[in-house]
């Protein structure tokens, strides 16, 4: 079940103001503003009204900064257990103002949205609870309060008296699939969203149908969030551990890693791992996609660990795993998967410590940001080495490729031929003009293959006999 924040402590006296401007709007008579909302699984119309933005409170159960309450644990623990006290509502304030993946910088779209509604005013409605608890419009209150005093009014829909936490939950998410809503949800915090919906036991087929996404993006979202919450619990260091908002800008990257993870792991299970770790290696580092995906099997062995420094170099002996309950062994991960592994855990370990600010003595955090920066260093050689051995080797594969495609292209002009034959539809001074064309082609391959191929086997010899090409 969702979590039960309770009632605000103006709950009551919200409940009689709401009411009586929803009956001073029905006693004017006259067109009535509404808003539609997806109330219980059909389409209802709720009467808008004003009300003052200072009497309305945040949604402590709002999924638009989930991941971003982590960015201090005090105040994240007091908003759980006290989300109506004054400082808890100044929290949320904070979070709906600031960057989703860098929540100590101003977020630009929040800037934008302050403008516009400056400019034109309030153009959507927001939705309240009967108890004044935003459902949506929680990013317009807050620029609001930032533009004027907490008397001005902010038209509002009312949601019907026996809304609770679970309408709060379905109504919010309905409204930020509508493709008309001014502020998506930020990447970690969608992944919260659907996580939410699985552990209340919504299959994955009910959940793609909610986010209107399909079933394989569903669970790929899923593998997402539990690997990002495994290097969450990996990186625990001297009390701290990485936040889920740093993983914010990581979206594409980890899309990618989990679709080369499912396609290596359906034929070799370690091989699949040993390229999981490296890449989150590099991707915790900052690089690219270009660079990530330079990262093959071989990476650790041939690039990567001749370049790092003795003192990180994991010390990692094959290891045995014992079989509970037959009293047998197995060989366990291989020593190059347990130095992939040891070696993400120092990268997860030292960004979180480099990242907890006044948390940790100063000492310490550049202590942490040292090794990163090796490690960085190590690794953005070892890319680069990989980078020039990848090019070469396209460069090596690139006439062959040329020649399966022309092979192929040869294949389905026999098949047309034949096709042709039955018709009568061929046209013979062109096939036979491009025939000679053919033939100019080939032999100036002959030529180069000639210059270039010291000693031809069967299929070059083949093409300067049948060319006549000379030496």
């Amino acid at each position: 079940m969702t979590k039960d924040y309770g009632r605000p402590p103006r709950a009551d006296e919200n409940r009689v103001l709401i009411g009586r401007r929803r009956k001073e709007v029905a006693d004017a008579g006259g067109p009535r503003e509404t808003v539609t909302v997806d109330w219980r699984g059909r389409p209802t119309h709720l009467d808008v009204i004003q009300m003052p933005i200072g009497e309305l409170y945040y949604n402590p159960a709002t999924h638009r900064i989930r991941a971003q309450r982590s960015h201090d644990p005090k105040r994240d623990k007091l908003l759980e257990t006290q989300p109506w006290a004054p400082e808890s509502q100044e929290y949320l304030g904070f979070l709906l103002k600031a960057l989703p993946a860098n929540p100590a910088s101003d977020d630009p779209e929040f800037a934008k949205l302050k403008s516009d509604l400056e400019t034109y005013g309030q153009n959507e409605p927001g939705l309240i609870t009967p108890d004044g608890v935003l459902v949506n419009g929680n990013t317009r209150r807050a620029a609001l309060l930032d533009l004027g005093p907490p008397t001005q009014n902010m038209r509002v829909g009312v949601l019907p008296d026996s809304c609770d936490w679970n309408d709060v939950r379905d109504i919010e998410l309905s409204l930020q699939l509508r493709k008309e809503h001014r502020r998506d949800y930020s990447y970690i915090n969608r992944l919260l969203a659907i996580d939410e919906l699985a552990a209340q036991g919504h299959s994955a087929e009910a959940i793609a149908s909610i986010f209107r996404i399909r079933v394989s993006t569903c669970r790929q979202d899923q593998w997402v969030l539990s690997c990002i919450r495994s290097m969450i619990e990996r990186s625990q260091e001297s009390g701290v551990r990485l936040p889920l908002v740093a993983f914010e800008d990581q979206t594409e990257k980890l899309r990618e890693l989990h679709r080369r993870y499912a396609k290596d792991a359906a034929v070799n299970q370690d091989q699949a791992a040993l390229i999981l770790e490296s890449r989150l290696a590099a991707i915790m580092l900052g690089k690219s996609k270009t660079d990530v995906r330079l990262i093959e099997p071989d990476f650790q062995d041939r690039y990567l660990r001749q370049l790092l420094p003795d003192e990180l170099k994991p010390e990692t002996e094959t290891s045995s795993v014992q079989i509970p309950g037959l009293g047998r062994t197995v060989k366990g991960p291989s020593q190059t998967l347990a130095a992939a592994k040891a070696l993400t855990d120092t990268v997860l370990k030292a960004k979180a410590v480099s990242a907890a600010g006044a948390a940790l003595p100063e000492a310490t955090r550049v202590k942490a940001e040292q090794k990163t920066q090796v490690i960085l260093g190590a690794m953005e050689r070892a890319l680069d080495y990989a980078g020039k051995d990848d090019r070469v080797r396209k460069r090596k594969q690139a006439a062959p490729d040329r020649l399966v495609e022309a092979t192929r292209m040869v294949e389905q002009c026999t098949t047309d031929l034949v096709i042709s034959r039955g018709s009568r539809s061929l046209d013979e001074e062109l096939f036979d003009e491009e025939m000679l064309n053919l033939k100019k082609s080939l032999a100036k391959l002959a030529r180069e293959a000639r210059r270039t191929i010291a000693e031809p086997g069967d299929g070059v010899s083949w093409l300067l006999d049948a060319m006549q090409v000379e030496s």
